[in-house]
């Protein structure tokens, strides 16, 4: 279980972007959801150990995590998948599955991992994570590193960018079933729908703050009637 006690974090200049946000994970699956520049990204990468608050507490089943960086997370079971994703030039798709694995995998367990992002192993198990991937593909993979993980504790970053509309609707598939049949917890940052639709818990973050937050039952309905106007979520093909 995560609970974050009232973070703040703000830019080297000053501008504050974190303002005192406190919550603690509940179900099994959590979506972080808000407008544009209103501090998702940011809570993500403090969450995960990638930036360091400027005062407040992670707690990670009961641990204070807020001074470990991201490789100590990462070995406490905490996982990051980014926005834009890193490129590795000269390791391939195969090399970051077993390392994400921490062991070597066959091709049916190649093959199921990357068919939970819409990939066919015999296509990109051998090929390098370089500029010569799409950006739709290269978000993909790293996601499907994520989930050879089979970490704790799962944070993706807008999952949906840059993927198509089939490759979408099997990644929500995919959370349905990590939610359902693991014993970790995912936390999503998205605006859409479907994936909101999945969640146990939902919590509206906008302008550093906690707007508001509850379960998918309470808060999806105020969502999808506007109630919170700068979250109104999107289906899949919308633009932002």
């Amino acid at each position: 279980m995560l609970e974050i006690k009232d973070l703040y974090w703000s830019l080297p200049g000053g501008e504050p972007i974190i303002n005192g946000i406190s919550c603690k994970t509940k179900g099994r699956l959590t979506v972080i959801t808000g407008p544009n520049g209103g501090g998702k990204t940011t809570l993500a990468k403090l969450i995960a150990g990638v930036e360091k608050p400027t005062s407040g507490q992670i707690l990670f089943d009961g641990e204070d995590i807020t001074d470990l960086d991201i490789t100590d997370r990462a070995n406490k079971g905490v996982a990051y998948a980014f926005q834009q994703p890193v490129r590795f030039k000269g390791l391939t798709v195969r090399d970051l599955l077993e390392l994400a694995a921490d062991g070597s995998l066959d091709h049916t367990a190649l093959c199921d991992l990357l068919g939970k992002v819409g990939l066919c192993a015999d296509e990109y198990i051998d090929r390098e994570m370089s500029g010569a991937l799409s950006g739709g593909e290269a978000k993909r993979i790293e996601i499907a590193t994520v989930l050879a993980r089979n970490a704790k504790l799962s944070v993706f970053d807008e999952p949906e960018a840059g993927i198509d509309l089939w490759s979408f609707s099997r990644l929500v598939e995919t959370f349905e079933e990590i939610r359902n049949n693991s014993q970790g917890e995912l936390i999503v940052i998205s605006h859409q729908e479907r994936i909101l639709q999945i969640a146990d818990d939902i919590i509206v973050v906008a302008d550093g703050k906690i707007r508001i937050s509850g379960s998918r039952e309470e808060i999806l309905p105020a969502l999808l009637q506007g109630e919170y106007t700068c979250a109104c979520p999107r289906r899949m093909g919308e633009k932002k």
